[in-house]
């Protein structure tokens, strides 16, 4: 028995060390995002031309703000892909507040470099319109390899590294500029409560709108409503998948739009459903957000 028991140390020793490298590998790819969510787990999945990619809420955050913020400044969707492949290489998609040298937010701007202060670039919004910024100065970004604009505007050590987040990243540009209809969902759970003031903060800084109402019909029985009208249909779906990208931050229970309703659900990944009664009485360019 005793040497039975010497021989297992030593097995249970390694596997310890294995299991805590593992966890360390998962948490590490994590943070940096390139693993994605695990089965059950809250988490947003986007759909596009026939492909899929999943992030978790924060990266959902952060990427409703860099691909909004392209809609806000009417670039075109190639904008918001190449923007995506950028985060998406840099941070995972995360806001980060250290890297290399001065580096900092989404993107790893540096203040030495002239992009702004620290306390500025840690601003995903500001952040990402410098990005913009400097992308539109670039002859020929409208057509050119994403890769290549991107390198362009980084000037990274790794030029080519761009390349492995196109396909993803344009995905995540196709739904959240409104271009995909009903291709953004998300797996939330827990009963927040709404927060309609922040909500409003948050979609006049990311698409500029400032005119919102209170939706169509009586008011629910419980938390608010809020509503806000796009020029135009791919706009009000930007509007609506923006919404549902930051429905836990927020407090959203349910997000109607041009005949179609997303409905917050706590154990299965919710799909779009037509919903005509929902937008009733309202413009098919009209975003009814209801919060709890």
């Amino acid at each position: 028995m005793a040497r039975t028991g010497r021989r297992v140390a030593p097995v249970v020793g390694v596997l310890a060390v294995v299991l805590l490298l593992a966890v360390g590998l998962v948490i590490g790819l994590r943070v940096t995002g390139a693993s994605g969510p695990l089965p059950g787990e809250e988490r947003c999945v986007a759909r596009a031309s026939g492909n899929s990619v999943a992030v978790d809420l924060d990266q959902a955050h952060y990427a409703s703000i860099v691909v909004g913020l392209s809609v806000k400044r009417d670039l075109q969707p190639r904008a918001a892909s190449i923007a995506m492949a950028t985060v998406y290489q840099e941070t995972g998609i995360r806001n980060l507040d250290y890297g290399d040298r001065d580096s900092v937010g989404l993107f790893q701007q540096r203040p030495s470099q002239g992009w702004g202060t620290e306390k500025q670039l840690m601003d995903p919004w500001y952040a990402t319109g410098k990005f913009y910024s400097a992308l539109v100065k670039i002859d020929g970004w409208e057509d050119a390899d994403i890769t290549t604009i991107a390198q362009r505007v980084q000037i990274s050590a790794h030029p080519d590294a761009y390349r492995a987040h196109e396909r993803d990243g344009r995905i995540l540009a196709s739904t959240l500029t409104g271009q995909s209809p009903a291709g953004f969902t998300c797996l939330v759970r827990g009963h927040a409560p709404g927060q309609p003031g922040q909500l409003r903060t948050a979609m006049t800084k990311t698409f500029g709108v400032r005119d919102f109402g209170a939706g169509p019909g009586a008011a629910p029985a419980t938390g608010s409503r809020v509503s806000v009208t796009a020029p135009d249909t791919g706009d009000a779906w930007a509007y609506a998948q923006f919404a549902v990208a930051n429905a836990k931050l927020y407090g959203i229970s349910k997000v109607a739009v041009d005949g179609r309703s997303w409905t917050s659900d706590e154990t299965t990944l919710p799909s779009w459903a037509t919903d005509a009664e929902a937008t009733r009485g309202v413009s098919g360019t009209t975003v009814v957000i209801t919060l709890r």
